[in-house]
């Protein structure tokens, strides 16, 4: 007698949901720094936090968000092509854990709460942070996944 969880599909099919909803996210937020609106978007949060602070005034504000765009946007494509490659397929992850635990540390010293209310009571600024770690564990995921293929194949030709 069969049941649901046997008809369940295979795991396979979470790792690619998982995959390219990340490729998606990376490559509609990498596109969106190239525009002047989230460049100076960025820029509000980037030109206080000394990982980007220094970028500003060599680059400006557009340049700085070109180039974090264009990381972005390599992220991206490199966990698109982890569907084919376990070794891009770690960069990429690797990559968006690195941009994920980054954005997350925004969150140090910032007004988290809303004013008058406090704890739980998220402000927009929490709000647009704390989502991020989910996407932290995604991407986590993602390069735990790779890197477990890539020792299974190192260890089957050994």
């Amino acid at each position: 007698m069969w049941t649901f969880v046997d008809r369940l599909p295979p795991v396979t099919l979470g790792f690619a949901a998982l995959r390219w909803s990340l490729v998606l996210i990376f490559a509609l937020f990498g596109i969106a720094k190239f525009a002047a609106y989230e460049a100076e978007g960025v820029a509000r949060i980037g030109m206080e936090y000394p990982l980007f602070a220094w970028m500003y005034p060599l680059l400006g504000v557009q340049g700085t968000s070109n180039v974090i765009g264009s990381i972005e946007l390599a992220t991206g494509a490199l966990i698109a092509l982890g569907a084919w490659s376990h070794r891009a397929g770690l960069v990429g992850a690797s990559m968006g854990v690195c941009t994920f635990l980054i954005t997350l540390s925004f969150t140090f010293g910032a007004p988290l709460w809303e004013p008058g209310y406090g704890f739980p009571f998220m402000g927009s600024f929490a709000q647009f942070l704390f989502k991020d770690a989910v996407l932290l564990a995604g991407c986590s995921t993602l390069a735990l996944h790779a890197g477990q293929a890539l020792r299974t194949r190192l260890a089957t030709t050994a």
